[in-house]
């Protein structure tokens, strides 16, 4: 496994996230998880990403590593008291940080991230609870994740940061426009994650998606509509590029996000030795500049297509009727909503309450929600600004 050197860390190109552990992708099956973490260890990989909103994924990676603890990097998260409030407060901080140490059973972890923003709570103080957590040895760094870009900001200026996590993969590129550049400005390493696009760009994908109940791609705007399709063309460009260098479409979108240099690690979510494999292949080589080139001028071509067709996903979304299905007319008006985000059709402040609102419904598309729906599109229609 190659690494990647960063302010003294010496961090595997590709490490392993717990997101999956929370249930978003349907059941997993535990002890083959562990032998799964094992396995990743044995292959080279030393980063290991969790958060103490992931379920019982804290205690399930606490376990699995102890025999090799000193050999690793431990990652986790603070920021949403009981998994729904955002809390930052300097108490709550070092509280959560108590909580998780409980759970992974260890003295410390080495790296310590912002999982989301707490707009009530001054960066400063934030900042000033976690290099009192440094000082006491119960975390080596800190990093942040999911801000805001002013606040993404505040943190460089005021902290010693160590990093920033950001969604980046073939089909999320939206982060290379701003996130990237402040990275580079600042000297703040590249955490990567989603790299291959929620499974999107491994290429076993078609038209039929056939995920379980309770998957969270069920709803995921990436797998609806023209992003779907414009994924599984990248995918399929992905799996021909990979043939000239005998590797696999998956392999190839994890060595096109470490071809960013800000890049420190691309965090994979394989539950399986099988899938830990495939994405293991995507560390060790690189794609050459001209293929990269190449590629660039293949994105270019699908964002032109894509931002068009969009637009009228957009209108027909919200200005003909809701789909009888409540299920689908819920997806439809999420993948409106994301969608008029990243056009910039909306702003997120707009939005947000009316996100949220929607957003509670998902548990309970009963009739009561259904009704709410048309109420919902409504509101939208006001807020996004229709071609």
């Amino acid at each position: 496994m190659k690494c990647r050197m960063h302010k003294g860390f010496r961090v595997s190109e590709i490490g392993i996230g717990t997101y999956s552990l929370s249930g978003v992708y349907g059941r997993k099956n535990i002890e083959e998880y562990k032998r799964m973490l094992n396995c990743a260890y044995e292959l080279g990989v030393n980063f290991f990403d969790t958060a103490d909103t992931y379920g019982s994924a804290e205690q399930i990676l606490g376990a699995a590593v102890k025999p090799y603890r000193d050999d690793i990097y431990i990652a986790t998260k603070v920021g949403i008291r009981g998994g729904a409030k955002p809390d930052l407060s300097g108490e709550y901080v070092r509280r959560a940080c108590e909580k998780s140490l409980e759970r992974l059973q260890m003295d410390y972890v080495d790296l310590y991230q912002v999982h989301f923003d707490d707009p009530n709570i001054p960066v400063e103080e934030t900042v000033g609870a976690l290099e009192h957590l440094m000082i006491e040895g119960k975390i080596r760094s800190y990093g942040i994740g999911h801000l805001p870009m002013n606040r993404l900001e505040t943190y460089c200026r005021v902290g010693n940061i160590f990093s920033v996590s950001m969604e980046l993969s073939a089909v999320t590129r939206k982060s290379r426009e701003q996130l990237l550049p402040l990275c580079r400005r600042c000297g703040v390493g590249v955490i990567a994650f989603s790299v291959t696009g929620r499974g999107l760009l491994t290429g076993r994908f078609q038209k039929e998606k056939g995920f379980e109940d309770g998957d969270i791609r069920n709803n995921d705007p990436l797998f609806q509509r023209e992003y779907f399709e414009s994924g599984l063309r990248i995918a399929e460009k992905f799996g021909e590029l990979g043939r000239n260098y005998e590797k696999i479409s998956v392999q190839v979108a994890i060595a096109w996000v470490l071809s960013h240099p800000e890049v420190i690690c691309a965090l994979t979510g394989p539950s399986t030795i099988a899938h830990l494999e495939d994405n293991v292949g995507g560390s060790g080589w690189q794609i050459s500049s001209k293929d990269l080139e190449e590629l660039e001028i293949f994105f270019k071509r699908e964002d032109e297509w894509l931002e068009r067709e969009q637009k009228i996903s957009i209108n027909q979304i919200l200005l003909t009727p809701l789909p009888q299905n409540s299920s689908q007319a819920f997806t439809d008006l999420i993948y409106a909503i994301e969608t008029a985000l990243s056009i910039g059709l909306t702003s997120e402040k707009e939005i947000l309450p009316i996100f949220q609102e929607l957003w509670g419904l998902r548990k309970t598309l009963d009739e009561d929600a259904a009704q709410k729906l048309p109420s919902i599109q409504l509101q939208l229609r006001k807020l996004v600004h229709l071609c």
